[in-house]
């Protein structure tokens, strides 16, 4: 396969990633969605991210079909990276998509809820010393040698379980003597300092002969600053000297000193030189030693090393995962064939929400806090009051889909997901034109007619055109939903105006209650199935009235009052125990 034919990889991106790892190191990097293998091959981290999210080939990334779905799921695993152990775990949940089947969405749940109980049965010094695996592993890159430590103390921490199965299956007596060997020795055969104290010592002896050769003028005043009167006092105090500082005895010294010099200053020169080219050769050798050596420990424990460098990023991952859930105290849906339903369901991106109940399909929760929603509707409108929360639930919703089609838990006390081969979610967008209109169309309208089953999630249409043709459109959209057996809640302020809907879908409605002391609107963000809600813009007045800066700027407030009732504006201020 072409490195071209991948998602987002072009000439260039090809050639580099060709030159750093070769044309099949760098297929297996795509294909096994290593981002720190691109990364290394100079491919900035995002743009790694984006090749890998699509590089399954099965378009799981496709399913999220707008632009607002798309932001919602960047923001969650922006959230679950950031419970990572590690910054490869990091990466590869950025690059997690939603999987095809109910199947593969099932495997990794259950990983993630084994993972979080074996996590859950450690007590605080055993993952903190989890952690501190962790971190030891990413400061030292990641290597082989970091993931064979890594290994080890994981095992010796006491993670037991299915997810940490392969961490049993490495022979720890291999791992150890191959945690010795590993780091040492590179492909090109270079060995590293403190693998075998003979050739340190070698490499000192080297490294102080060539120091020697350098100063070699220097070393012949020394020795004629002693007082030798003849070339033979001059070669025995010169092979007392160097093997004085080079810590080699007298033999070998004289072994290399020069039989023919012509005088002091040649018989320094090629005697220096000789003993050099001697002690490099005997490191050559004793490195070339060495690490066939260390070689050979790490052949005969390479499979349990590869266990353990596979094990280790994928205990990262699943630990990760398993601390993302705990955070956010996310629970496992019940993973179906169709719909949506959520009791006690709250928004990842809020502090402190009021959990919703909410419903589109079949279903069989009862829930134990706040109504249980409908069954069987494919299709609800939802409406109600100005910053009522219909657009945080319809995103609420949207976390709730993306989680799951990836297999993840849920912000919810128990759900249902059902398996959508697209989610639409569409945001309002005030901009009142031609051109919006026909953009948001062309992104919610073709996932919709086309293949597969659909979740529509979208908000207030006539944002985007005049309200005549937008309660028009909308009537289309939700017939369309239920021709094509898709799913959808759309948000709405046009519930009157509409068509008779068809069977099946429903109404329901948010309400404000009121304003509370600080004139902030209280509203039960809990819909009410099968009611119309009202925008109540008494409340709105309400708090305009109270906060006005003068009497004339009251004045104007209060004739909108009498407008919308002044009776009922008044009540909402004795409420709220105004005093004017």
């Amino acid at each position: 396969m072409r490195l071209e034919d991948y998602w987002g990889v072009g000439p260039k991106t090809s050639d580099r990633l060709e030159s750093a790892l070769g044309r099949e190191g760098a297929v297996a990097a795509i294909e096994s969605a290593d981002v720190r293998a691109l990364v290394d091959a100079g491919v900035t981290r995002g743009r790694a991210v984006r090749i890998l999210r699509r590089a399954d080939g099965q378009g799981g990334i496709d399913a999220l079909s707008t632009r607002d779905a798309r932001d919602v799921y960047d923001d969650l695993l922006s959230l679950a990276s950031d419970r990572a152990l590690t910054e490869h775990a990091a990466d590869r949940i950025r690059v997690l998509t939603p999987l095809p089947t109910v199947g593969a969405r099932r495997d990794r749940l259950d990983r993630i809820l084994a993972a979080r109980e074996a996590w859950a049965d450690l007590d605080d010094e055993a993952r903190e010393a989890v952690e501190e695996a962790f971190r030891d592993y990413d400061d030292a890159g990641e290597t082989e040698r970091a993931a064979v430590r890594a290994a080890l103390e994981l095992r010796e921490a006491g993670l037991r379980g299915e997810p940490f199965d392969a961490l049993a299956e490495a022979d720890p007596d291999a791992l150890r003597d191959a945690l010795g060997a590993l780091g040492y020795v590179d492909n090109g055969g270079s060995v590293a300092a403190g693998a075998d104290d003979r050739l340190d010592s070698l490499r000192s002896r080297l490294e102080t002969a060539t120091e020697l050769r350098s100063g070699s003028f220097d070393l012949l005043e020394t020795i004629q600053s002693r007082g030798v009167r003849s070339l033979d006092d001059f070669r025995a105090a010169f092979v007392q000297y160097v093997a004085q500082e080079t810590d080699l005895s007298r033999g070998e010294v004289e072994a290399v000193a020069a039989e023919d010099a012509r005088d002091a200053t040649d018989f320094v020169s090629a005697s220096l030189r000789a003993l050099v080219e001697e002690l490099e050769a005997d490191v050559a050798a004793r490195e070339e030693t060495v690490a066939e050596e260390l070689r050979d420990r790490i052949w005969a424990a390479r499979d349990d090393v590869d266990l353990a460098v596979e094990a280790v990023d994928e205990v990262a991952l699943s630990l990760s995962l398993a601390r993302f859930a705990d955070e956010y105290d996310l629970t496992p849906p019940d993973i179906a064939e169709t719909g949506l339903a959520v009791c006690g369901a709250r928004n990842l991106f809020l502090d402190d929400p009021q959990p919703v109940s909410y419903a589109v399909g079949d279903h069989e929760l009862a829930c134990a806090s706040g109504p249980t929603p409908p069954v069987g509707d494919r299709v609800s409108v939802l409406t109600g009051a100005n910053s009522g929360g219909k657009t945080t639930l319809l995103e609420t919703l949207s976390q709730v889909a993306i989680l799951a089609s990836m297999g993840l838990p849920v912000p919810a006390e128990s759900a249902v997901v059902g398996r959508f081969d697209s989610v639409v979610f569409h945001r309002r967008h005030a901009s009142f034109n031609a051109g919006v209109l026909e953009s948001t169309l062309k992104s919610i309208v073709p996932p919709l007619s086309g293949d597969g089953r659909t979740l529509m999630l979208v908000d207030e249409f006539e944002a985007i055109t005049e309200p005549g043709r937008a309660a028009d459109l909308l009537n289309g959209l939700v017939n369309l939903t239920v021709e094509r057996d898709a799913f959808g809640v759309y948000v709405t302020h046009l519930a009157d105006e509409l068509s008779p809907l068809p069977p099946e879908a429903r109404i329901d409605g948010i309400f404000a209650e009121g304003l509370t002391d600080e004139l902030d609107l209280r509203v039960d963000y809990q819909p009410r199935f099968g009611t119309v809600g009202k925008s109540t813009p008494e409340f709105i007045v309400s708090r305009l009235v109270a906060n006005a800066r003068d009497r004339a700027e009251r004045q104007g407030f209060e004739a909108l009052a009498a407008a919308v009732g002044e009776e009922a504006v008044q009540k909402t201020l004795s409420d709220a125990e105004f005093v004017g």
